[in-house]
């Protein structure tokens, strides 16, 4: 149903509503009250005490919390007298029932833009604070003043014992709000299929007309309440959750033009006590009921979600590898830094850093925040775990041998290229690779762009869950077939790899004229009957002269390496007149086609849709930041008929039903979210080509337009600030062409490939223990370990059924436990995890869970072989 459809249905509801007999507009409504905000958002000094005194003064009303639960540290310290006196009201008898969190994540996050397991953190170490302060504070019910949600709730939810939640968010929209559907109660089920009982954003409950940040639910006005009772719905309730320093006390105070009767009630009561018990209406809720849209494209948010990302995939891969180290060598686990680490990261996560990230003093914006944060978890992830994992105390040290361990933190087998730094005296050397069998492997010695040191470049195999060990010799390499690049008699450059002939026209900027997938049939990917070039980057300048391109002038295409294992072109450009340089890197026997952009901009150019100074208008739907078909964009068109678009989301993949990505208003917003990655597939999901990004952004796609990266938004953002360009645009992507349905070409595995890269350390002494060691290996299974945590003698693993189907799987274990549980993310135990050996000893686990299904296995007592 199109907006202006829904607004119609609407309107034709709320006039036969007011034509209801006077008993059905005595009926009592519903109202959810409480605060939204904390520390780090919004909370004076003199809110706990507020809170206490309005409690008091008004024995009606009821509260539901939605506050950064570091909040109650600085309360305690500024003014303990109040702490005290709200935490008494919140667990005395005769007032607890008036007080409920509904929102125990530690940083408020938006939840949709983060990875899966920040999403699991954000709700540990935010349960964990409040009850340091509050010990009996339950959680029943999920509720949030931001659209702060995604697919995958009901399972995280449910796992850590929520038994209902809530889709409304009417007074705070600015950042976007879910579809509107069913009426009172709907069961929201998640992609796994669990289910949770939800009061969603109803079918009646239109945007407030004249705003930009509201639904007709903020106020219960009768027209919203009418409308209500219209569609059969017998307890309506409406929500505004107060940002902390409002002085108002009950929102709907006298004289509110609110309905009545109303009742304030916390969302626990309305669930168990008001609303009907049992919804029928079963809504599978997809990542694109979420709708949403910041200011993508913007090099502030771009660098935020940088930042964010980068620590992610450092925090888990590290926690990982020291679970590894515990168990092999007996080296502690430090938790207590993890703990630390997490802190900053979780803040950063904080939506106020995605939606206002240039609030704040200078040099403390939230922006700046998020770079002091993002510091701090990567420097404490580099310190607490040594990559050597014990090396031998009196090792042999030999002037012609170098140790290359190589250590994998993903539960699958990988062969992929890595980089190992040599000495400097072995410039000019013959440097040969020897594998952990005394095999010689090709491979390339390069100079690393970054530190001008030479490194030695092969692919290497990798066990799941653990490492291997390699040796580098001064000694003959090697021979192997280079991959090849010539220059045609038209000026093109043509790569041939063991997988792919690629084309680059330096005469329109470097683009791509042609990607043929050898071992696909020789599956041609660009379409060069469209307008637009493949690689191309456009978009317009409006204050230069409009749409510019790469592709409007030559380029100068340079080889930068060239040998067996990697080619690699670095392509200087001009679009308009501000300077480019974009690298492609083809790896032998790698899926991967790496890209990265870097803009050297000349000032601030405005990009994308014109919008000029003082012409923001908060009550306005149309934002120029929404429109991105102007903003700067990498193009991909591709030869793929009937196309169908596939994106990832946390712990969840969706088929987009999308006709296209576009909109202009703030009342038609769509979610064109790209976290991770996006594939695009033919009608019958025989070809497709993945774009995967570093950081979370947003796409374009539609029926008459190719698939599309945002890079660059200039001008006029929410609030009116300037979302201005300050140095360069530098944006790392990559292609990843395939046959099949992204579950059955391993879109997943290979995303997860590149955010926890392999990695690499080279020593001068043989490592001690064994060449050779695989602690998890979830056996090709599609099961994706997302987490690996040691606790005492105990280990837990996480796993997400990505790519699986829904019958049994073993997964291995290297080494001995007493036993071995399925736990809630709270702790619960939910099942015994059938257990037995192999004919090595090693303990084979068999899980039984959905597609999109994530269970945690809790390992006791657990040994080493």
């Amino acid at each position: 149903m199109s907006s202006s459809q829904l607004r119609l249905g609407v309107a034709l509801v709320m006039i036969f509503a007011c034509l209801l007999p006077n008993a059905a507009r005595s009926q009592t409504a519903y109202f959810i009250d409480g605060y939204h905000g904390g520390i780090w958002g919004h909370f004076p000094d003199w809110n706990t005490k507020f809170m206490a005194d309005q409690l008091k003064s008004h024995p009606n009303w009821k509260i539901n919390l939605e506050l950064e639960p570091e909040t109650w540290d600085d309360a305690k310290k500024k003014d303990l007298s109040a702490y005290n006196e709200f935490r008494d009201l919140f667990t005395n008898d005769s007032t607890k029932n008036r007080i409920e969190y509904v929102n125990p994540d530690y940083a408020q996050s938006y939840l949709f833009d983060i990875e899966g397991e920040s999403i699991i953190a954000q709700f540990y170490y935010g349960i964990k604070m409040v009850h340091r302060h509050f010990p009996t504070a339950t959680f029943p019910v999920y509720s949030s003043e931001e659209p702060c949600f995604t697919s995958a709730l009901p399972e995280i939810l449910t796992s850590y014992g929520f038994k209902y939640a809530s889709l409304k968010n009417p007074n705070t929209c600015w950042g976007g709000y879910t579809s509107a559907y069913g009426g009172e109660l709907v069961n929201m089920i998640g992609p796994d299929g669990t289910s949770i009982i939800t009061s969603p954003r109803y079918a009646v409950e239109a945007l407030q007309p004249g705003s930009t940040w509201q639904t007709i639910a903020s106020g219960n006005s009768p027209e919203y309440i009418k409308a209500c009772f219209a569609v059969g719905i017998k307890h309506p309730i409406g929500m505004t959750i107060q940002d902390a320093g409002w002085k108002y006390g009950p929102m709907l105070r006298d004289g509110s033009k609110a309905y009545q009767p109303t009742e304030y009630t916390t969302w626990a009561n309305y669930f168990e006590n008001l609303a009907i018990k049992n919804p029928t209406d079963n809504w599978k809720f997809t990542q694109e009921d979420v709708l949403v849209s910041l200011v993508w494209g913007s090099q502030i948010l771009q660098r935020i979600a940088q930042e964010v990302r980068i620590s992610e995939n450092k925090l888990v891969s590290t926690e990982k590898l020291a679970a590894i180290s515990k168990i092999y060598n007996g080296t502690p686990y430090p938790q207590s830094d993890f703990d630390v680490a997490w802190r900053p990261l979780l803040l950063s996560q904080h939506h106020d850093c995605w939606i206002v990230p240039y609030n704040g003093r200078y040099g403390n914006t939230w922006a700046d925040k998020v770079v002091t944060w993002t510091s701090t978890t990567n420097s404490i992830a580099d310190s607490v775990v040594r990559l050597d994992i014990a090396p031998a105390a009196n090792g042999k040290i030999l002037g012609e041998t170098r140790y290359v361990r190589i250590y994998n933190t993903l539960g699958v087998k990988r062969n992929e290229q890595v980089a190992a730094e040599v000495p400097e005296d072995w410039k000019g050397k013959n440097i040969s690779v020897i594998n952990d069998t005394g095999v010689a492997v090709a491979s390339q010695v390069v100079t690393d762009s970054a530190s001008a040191k030479p490194q030695v470049i092969f692919n290497a195999d990798v066990p799941a869950m653990g490492y291997t060990t390699y040796q580098l010799k001064l000694q003959k390499v090697l021979p192997s077939k280079s991959i090849s690049v010539t220059v045609l008699k038209n000026g093109n450059y043509h790569i041939e790899s063991d997988l792919y002939s690629i084309t680059l026209n330096p005469h329109k900027g470097g683009a791509i004229t042609s990607l043929i997938a050898k071992t696909l049939n020789n599956k041609e990917f660009v379409d060069k009957a469209n307008s637009r070039s493949f690689n191309e980057l456009r978009g317009n300048f409006y204050n230069d002269g409009g749409f510019h391109s790469t592709a409007d002038s030559a380029a100068k295409i340079s080889i930068i390496e060239q040998g067996p294992e990697r080619v690699k072109l670095q392509i200087d450009g001009t679009i308009d007149h501000h300077a480019f340089t974009q690298w492609l890197t083809v790896d032998k026997g790698q899926r991967r086609i790496d890209m990265r952009v870097k803009i050297n901009w000349k000032g601030s150019p405005g990009i994308g849709e014109a919008a000029p100074p003082n012409t923001f208008k908060a009550t306005n739907p149309k934002k120029a930041f929404y429109n991105d078909k102007e903003k700067l964009l990498a193009m991909f068109p591709l030869n793929l008929k009937d196309q169908k678009v596939y994106k990832n989301a946390p712990f969840d993949v969706l088929q987009s039903r999308l006709k296209n990505t576009f909109f202009t208003s703030w009342d038609s917003i769509k979610n064109n979210i790209l976290l991770n990655w996006v594939d695009v597939t033919d009608g019958n999901n025989n070809y497709g080509i993945a774009l995967l990004v570093d950081h979370t952004t947003n796409y374009t796609h539609g029926e008459d337009f190719p698939l599309g990266l945002t890079l660059e938004y200039s001008g006029i953002g929410l609030w009116g600030r300037n979302y201005a360009i300050k140095g360069p645009t530098d944006v790392h992507y990559s292609l990843i062409p395939h046959a099949g349905k992204w579950d059955k070409s391993g879109l997943w595995t290979a995303s997860e490939e590149w955010n926890e890269p392999l990695i690499v350390n080279v020593s001068d002494a043989m490592p001690a223990g064994a060449k050779y060691r695989s602690l998890v290996d979830a056996k090709n299974t599609g099961y994706d370990v997302t987490s690996l945590n040691a606790d005492g003698n105990d280990l837990t693993i996480r796993v997400f059924n990505a790519e699986g189907s829904n019958a049994p799987q073993e997964i291995i274990f290297d080494g001995k436990a007493n036993r071995a549980e399925l736990v809630e993310l709270d702790g619960r135990k939910r099942a015994d995890v059938q257990m037995k050996k192999d004919a090595s000893g090693k303990t084979i686990l068999t899980l039984d869970m959905p597609r999109f299904g994530i269970r945690t296995i809790k390992l006791y007592s657990v040994s080493k072989l």
